[in-house]
């Protein structure tokens, strides 16, 4: 009977988790220190976890890997998600948890040059990290040449190499990437700015409606009760906390 009873109690602590969470290295929104998952978003990602008792862990993952999982994988939540048309077809998306400039860079002193070509920019390489919404966004403001790779930071090094001439990003990682990298936060300059965009939690077509229900609910929550903007603003001490809430894309799946 004891013995019954511990089993009992050992499962009632257990772990209790419906999705596999991925994020990524893009900091500071979200990144990996000493191991374990930080950053604005992660940091609301986890109040949001402690409000439904949600265990699961957030694994940090390459872009890429990140992204297959989402789309091809039912129960998996990647944060964070740049909102597209496309993107709409193929994933719940939940938020914005964040606002973000997607700006063009160049070398700092480059700037002017690059402008003064008018509609000849259009024809200069261009760098974005393979996967990302910075590249979809690059191709759709009309850049015929768009170099892929594996990580902002890569990226970001290859601009400075002279591998291309600009650089495609979300604009409030630039400096933590160029911190990463050990150059100066003036290595690079504004260019131009190409859209704001919207940062989701993206659920993948087939997680079921009531967990994406919970998530909602719990983010509202955090939204109204002042937690999320507290949140933000640690991180984000000079941006507007985006306050509504929305659920778009792909309805989420039977319930369970």
């Amino acid at each position: 009977m004891r013995a019954l009873l511990f089993l009992f109690l050992g499962l009632a602590c257990a772990p209790a988790w419906s999705l596999t969470i991925y994020t990524e290295d893009w900091p500071p929104i979200t990144f990996q220190r000493n191991g374990v998952a930080d950053g604005m978003a992660v940091e609301v990602v986890r109040e949001i976890q402690a409000r439904i008792r949600d265990n699961a862990p957030i694994e940090v993952v390459p872009w890429a890997r990140g992204y297959k999982e989402l789309l091809t994988t039912p129960g998996v939540m990647l944060f964070t998600v740049g909102r597209s048309e496309a993107r709409e077809k193929q994933m719940s998306l939940l938020g914005p948890i964040a606002v973000s400039q997607t700006v063009l860079l160049a070398r700092k002193g480059e700037a002017a040059k690059l402008l003064a070509l008018g509609a000849g920019i259009y024809q200069r390489p261009v760098g974005a990290y393979r996967g990302s919404i910075f590249a979809d966004a690059a191709s759709a403001a009309g850049f015929v040449e768009v170099d892929l790779a594996p990580t902002p930071q890569v990226t970001a090094q290859k601009l400075l190499l002279g591998r291309y001439d600009m650089w495609v990003e979300g604009g409030f990682v630039v400096a933590s990437v160029l911190k990463d990298i050990h150059q100066p936060a003036d290595a690079v300059e504004l260019v131009r700015v190409l859209e704001s965009l919207e940062l989701y939690l993206a659920f993948s077509r087939g997680t079921s409606a009531d967990e994406v229900k919970r998530w909602q609910d719990a983010f509202a929550a955090i939204k109204k009760d002042g937690t999320f903007k507290r949140i933000y603003n640690k991180w984000l001490p000079r941006d507007a906390a985006p306050l509504e809430l929305k659920l778009l894309g792909v309805p989420p799946g039977p319930v369970r």
